[in-house]
């Protein structure tokens, strides 16, 4: 809220408590080992609850489970009430959730429904069943011109968006052609994904993120690449929210990708989504003016709704926090991936750090990607061979992809897998690492766990979902007052900034001079 604007407080309701809760992303495959395959699972998380209980999160979301032939790191479903075997059983699902409750964490769990796999039961049934059934109108199944595909439309991973199959007929995949995409407009589709959100709610899940949120319907007869947030789409989310809304405590969470705030809003009136992804703040350079506006914007957009706003720095796709910050392109920008670009590790270290605390301190719910608490930074010499991201295949291996931020967690030991497997993991641990393993940092009360464990603590005391001022403290820094009295300042300058008048510094992200904050440094002051 800019300006002087406030917003009263008031406790949120157990039933809603996504409104200001830290939310940590689990992407499964790389979190821990259970059974020494190299590959993350149910086992290694379960085992692992007790550290997420201390490291003080509200909730789990949990990257797509489901069995998969992994074209796409799992969006790519088989089966959408199933779990894919090398990770567990329904049954050991089931059990994570109970226990996670256990915990005090909540799960929330990905669906995809823009597209399934092209193993899913679906689309093998419409392949045998030919042109014109009913089949192939749950996809989008089309006739091209001999060789020349319907219309010119573009994947999102690189490519033309169509593939043909034998009979001729040609079927699109908005991302790889392992992932045929739904045809929303077949009311069997829809009724499909409310049995599917009544199957999850069943067994405990609090909540879905949804993926590729704004992109479900088509105009195929559009010159231009018509697939993003067509009106329609809010009717499927209305539908949604009245299944989620059967469901007292339960929460959906878009991921839309959008430019213009006032569509963005849409997704969140009261009776569709409950939150979105902000991604207009994780892309910000670190830059005051870049940040103020995403901020500003940010909650220019939520507060009329009720909505409260998100907070990301990092998550599966985009390069972790402490290498992208140390670049001299500190933005993020999904069309330029800059990866490989000089990057500068103290720095990015010490912008880290400082940015943790800036995204935690804002109103609303905040979101930590696994390895961001560890300070893990984007890994960029994984061998081409070993690369699995489809943006590095498609792209004729001039995209490294995704995977540098998708490397196995380093939980203890001196060396490779550090504690996440018995095996050899799926993906290369810099040796480096060593040094980022959680056994290493729990001791040390200067490391980033240390950092995060205690702004967790405290966010989860004094901060949360509520109302911001900003305080006019130079050109070079941002900072404001939340509602609960404490203050937040951020110096982005080059040199340091005299601390507004205070009783006392909660949490640093760095040392101070007195009362003087360093270059790139935040601090919780009340």
């Amino acid at each position: 809220m800019s300006g002087n604007a406030s917003r009263g407080t008031t406790p949120q309701p157990e039933e809603e408590w996504w409104r200001g809760a830290a939310i940590y992303q689990v992407y499964l495959r790389s979190f821990a080992d259970g059974n020494g395959d190299g590959t993350g699972d149910l086992a290694g998380l379960r085992a692992r609850l007790p550290y997420l209980a201390d490291l003080g999160v509200d909730a789990i979301w949990l990257n797509p489970w489901y069995p998969s032939p992994m074209a796409d790191g799992g969006y790519d479903v088989a089966d959408y009430r199933g779990i894919e075997p090398v990770f567990g059983t329904l049954p050991e699902a089931e059990a994570l959730i109970e226990e996670a409750h256990a915990h005090g964490i909540r799960v929330i769990i990905d669906v995809v429904p823009n597209h399934g796999s092209d193993r899913h039961a679906w689309f093998q049934e419409a392949l045998a069943a030919g042109p014109g059934s009913e089949a192939r109108k749950r996809f989008w199944f089309r006739e091209g011109d001999g060789d020349t595909p319907p219309n010119g439309w573009r994947s999102i991973f690189g490519g033309p968006a169509w593939t043909r199959v034998p009979d001729g007929e040609w079927y699109l995949h908005l991302f790889a052609p392992e992932q045929p995409d739904f045809n929303w407009e077949n009311p069997r589709v829809r009724a499909e994904f409310l049995d599917i959100l009544r199957f999850w709610f069943d067994r405990g899940v609090d909540g879905f993120r949804i993926d590729s949120a704004a992109v479900l319907l088509k105009d195929l007869d559009s010159v231009e690449e018509s697939y993003t947030d067509h009106d329609g789409v809010h009717d499927i989310y209305r539908e949604w929210r009245r299944v989620c809304d059967e469901y007292p405590g339960r929460a959906l969470i878009g991921e839309v990708w959008l430019p213009d705030q006032e569509r963005f809003a849409r997704y969140l009136r009261p009776d569709e989504l409950h939150t979105a992804f902000n991604f207009d703040f994780l892309s910000s350079a670190w830059e005051v003016g870049a940040l103020r506006r995403a901020i500003d914007l940010t909650l220019a957009t939520h507060v009329p709704l009720g909505a409260p706003a998100t907070w990301v720095l990092s998550n599966h796709d985009v390069a972790r926090p402490v290498t992208r910050y140390g670049r001299a392109d500190t933005s993020w920008d999904n069309a330029d991936r800059r990866d490989g670009a000089p990057h500068d590790p103290e720095l990015g270290y010490r912008r880290a750090r400082a940015a943790a605390l800036l995204a935690m301190a804002l109103p609303g719910s905040v979101y930590v990607y696994q390895g961001e608490e560890l300070g893990l930074p984007e890994v960029e010499d994984i061998p081409g061979e070993l690369r699995e991201d489809p943006m590095w295949r498609r792209s004729g291996h001039t995209v490294p992809g995704r995977d540098g931020c998708r490397v196995p967690l380093p939980w203890s030991g001196s060396e490779s897998p550090f504690g996440y497997s018995t095996g050899e993991p799926w993906l290369p641990q810099p040796a480096a690492w060593k040094d980022l393993t959680v056994e290493a940092q729990r001791a040390d009360p200067g490391s980033m766990l240390s950092l995060y464990r205690a702004a967790l603590r405290l966010r989860h005391e004094r901060l949360g979902d509520g109302a911001m001022t900003w305080l006019p403290l130079g050109d070079s820094v941002l900072a404001f007052t939340r509602d609960t009295g404490v203050t937040c300042v951020v110096n982005l300058g080059p040199d340091p900034v005299r601390l507004p008048p205070h009783e006392a510094v909660l949490l640093a992200s760095g040392p101070l001079d007195g009362d003087l904050l360093r270059a790139d440094t935040a601090a919780w002051l009340v």
